[in-house]
């Protein structure tokens, strides 16, 4: 048992939740962010809970590499090819960013100059034709590097099948490359698909010394102030892997930040009752949509972070905008109201911070509708927020060219935001199938919970579940998350005659090499289990269907066989088309195994309130809120809140991570858990 510090930085605030095992004690903390140097506000954040040589753990959610994909600030990178697949990641899928005009506007992340072919071709079926010269990619290092490359992908077609040539082309390659950033398809993704396995590469490689470079000097600085401990990083599916990895496969951690916060959101939710809901967490930026059924988060084999950046690694479904508090309003040439993407940040932030900041905010508009306190801010580094200047700015930049009052200019902001946010719920909802009035909403975030009770309004959601703290949930989903690895290799086995020993063969090989790399994680787990998944089709086919088989490694075999891979096929395809297609062959594409270390639970009893807790405590007076005009609502500090309270809209809750409202016509109550059930009346 030990202490564990999650830390979510985010654009706007880095968030801290402290775990000690032993007592089931905890303490949250939150502080602004630095934009550019991370590991200030990270160290200043940790340093509340005092001593860093005290703590055992530290698990780290970070948007290092997701800002560098979106930004393009990633590393000159170069590219080693087999010859006549130079221009993979232009073609990539024949797709376009715009369906009309004569002429593309995708750029790739690797300079055509820096992509580089050589002699040598794999098959299809793995055999060799032409044997790669490691004298011939040693000089194309060598000339990439002397051409300002700071990484180097090497990418060969059917690499999946056989990785000979590319092995031997990577260790002539890593002898005279300067740095230890070189990514290899084979060791990044041994799957079939040309562009995917060329683009998750590619970003790899990309992201490499960004990450890099991010993570020593966080180590640095945590080995500056005697920290001995662990140090992990949350992966984009969910799970936790040690900084090593995250050096090796920093493509895995292109929606770290946002996983935690849904890892915590789920076992939050389903330990009070709600199996099904719908993740939202609201940032100083953007603005994360997850959708949990029966308790678990769906993955996704592939993302797309943003036009032409794909990649195909496991990833928890989040979809990201940009409308986050930090997110700028804008009346448009064509005199449309817009808020966001663009977003002030933390510095200089929303113009009520007083930093410089001239162009108002979401966060600006809700601090003069009166749903924020602008003397008890959030974050706690400013004294108050000047709510005057967010007036004179919301007047200057919407009231005026739309011809409204400055708090109808903030009401329509609001409403503009609040509209972006239900058309991201819808998306992951009603157009996958889903009736949202099934669902419960979790918002997260610091200022998710301010847009809860519209977002019920307008969606016809269940209800909404405001964790205890959940301007810290994404931190509190970092010490919550398994330790996970996942693995993928293509097999390319027809079913009928399966040689079923040699498959169980290769699982045990996949299922150990996958447990080995989470038993030494160095975080405290209660078991480790290996599961299995294929890809699998009909002959003839293009698309797959996901195939969990109900078989683990256990004694260096699984026990699998033809029948149970048929019949788990025929199950999942069922679930997904709701018929079979009798008499054709089947294929099973690719092997996906993952070791998944079960973390000790978290006792969620322990977020309740305090037994001294009482309504008449908590309320700490009223204050006006505008609602299409002023009206009194009812302030209580949501903390001192005691279970099975009620408050009943327009009431403001706050507390210091974060603040709720409640608009007429809605009420809240607090469960066992300390959760607040928002509902309408």
């Amino acid at each position: 048992m030990t202490t564990l510090v999650g830390v979510d930085v985010g654009g706007t605030f880095t968030d801290l939740f402290f775990l000690d095992e032993a007592s089931g004690t905890f303490r949250t903390a939150k502080v602004p962010s630095n934009r550019g140097d991370e590991a200030v506000g990270f160290l200043e954040g940790l340093k509340t809970f005092g001593a860093l040589s005290a703590l055992g753990s530290i698990v780290h959610g970070t948007t290092v590499g997701t800002n560098a994909l979106l930004e393009r600030k990633g590393a000159r990178i170069g590219v080693i090819t087999t010859a006549g697949f130079r221009d993979v990641l232009e073609m990539r899928r024949r797709d376009r960013r715009n369906t009309w005009g004569l002429w593309g506007d995708f750029t790739p992340i690797a300079d055509r100059d820096l992509r580089v072919e050589v002699a040598e071709r794999t098959l299809a079926d793995g055999t060799i034709r032409q044997t790669v010269d490691p004298a011939e990619v040693a000089a194309a290092a060598r000339a990439l590097a002397d051409a300002g490359a700071t990484a180097l992908a090497i990418i060969f077609v059917n690499a999946y099948a056989n990785p000979a040539n590319e092995r031997a082309a990577a260790s002539a390659a890593r002898a005279v490359w300067p740095n230890e950033h070189v990514s290899v398809s084979s060791e990044i993704l041994p799957e079939i698909r040309e562009f995917e396995r060329a683009s998750t590469t590619a970003l790899n490689a990309y992201l490499q010394p960004v990450v890099g470079s991010y993570l020593a000097k966080l180590e640095q600085a945590l080995e500056s102030e005697t920290f001995a401990g662990a140090f992990h990083i949350v992966q984009s599916n969910g799970g936790v892997m040690s900084t090593a990895t995250a050096r090796r496969l920093p493509v895995r951690t292109a929606l770290s930040g946002p996983a935690a916060g849904v890892i915590a959101a789920a076992a939050i939710a389903t330990a009070a009752g709600y199996p099904d809901i719908i993740t939202g967490d609201l940032g100083g930026t953007s603005f994360d949509v997850s959708l949990i059924a029966g308790g678990e988060a769906a993955l996704a084999a592939q993302t797309t972070i943003d036009f032409g950046l794909v990649i195909r690694s496991p990833m928890i479904e989040i979809t990201t905008i940009g409308a986050g508090g930090g997110s700028i309003a804008r009346v448009d040439r064509g005199g449309f109201l817009e808020v966001g993407p663009e977003s002030a940040g933390s510095r200089p932030g929303p113009v009520a911070y007083g930093q410089g900041n001239d162009r108002p905010t979401l966060t600006d508009a809700n601090v003069v509708l009166g749903r924020i306190n602008a003397e008890r801010p959030i974050g706690g580094k400013l004294q108050r927020l000047d709510v005057e200047a967010a007036r004179r700015a919301l007047a200057l930049h919407v009231g005026e060219p739309l011809g409204l009052s400055p708090e109808a200019a903030a009401e329509a902001v609001v409403r503009v935001a609040d509209a972006r946010m239900a058309g991201a719920i819808r998306l992951v909802s009603i157009e996958r199938g889903h009736d949202p009035a099934t669902f419960a909403f979790v918002p997260f975030g610091g200022g998710g919970a301010l847009h809860a009770g519209a977002l019920i309004a307008d969606i016809g959601l269940k209800a909404a579940l405001v964790p205890r703290f959940p301007g810290v949930t994404s931190a509190m989903g970092c010490v919550m998350a398994d330790i996970r690895h996942d693995q993928v290799q293509t097999l390319n086995l027809v079913l009928d005659g399966l040689d079923a020993g040699a498959l169980d063969r290769r699982m045990a090989e996949e299922g150990a090499a996958a447990h080995a790399v989470v038993a030494g994680a160095g975080l405290t787990v209660g078991r480790i289990d290996v599961v299995y998944e294929l890809d699998m089709h009909y002959l003839g086919q293009t698309h797959t269907v996901a195939v969990p088989l109900p078989v683990t490694l256990a004694a260096g075999r699984t026990g699998v066989t033809g029948d149970i891979v048929r019949q788990a096929f025929e199950a999942a395809y069922s679930r997904a088309f709701s018929r079979l297609l009798p008499g054709l062959g089947i294929r099973i594409v690719n092997l996906r195994t993952a070791a998944i270390g079960r973390r000790p639970a978290i006792d969620l009893a322990a977020l309740a309130p305090d037994a001294s807790a009482s309504v008449a405590k908590a309320r700490t007076g009223a204050r006006p809120v505008w609602f299409g005009g002023w009206r009194e609502a009812a302030v209580y500090a949501r903390l001192d809140l005691p279970v099975d309270a009620v408050v009943e809209g327009p009431a403001v809750l706050e507390q210091p991570d974060a603040t709720i409202l409640v608009p007429p016509g809605q009420r809240a109550r607090v469960d066992r858990f300390g959760n607040l059930v928002m509902e309408r009346l």
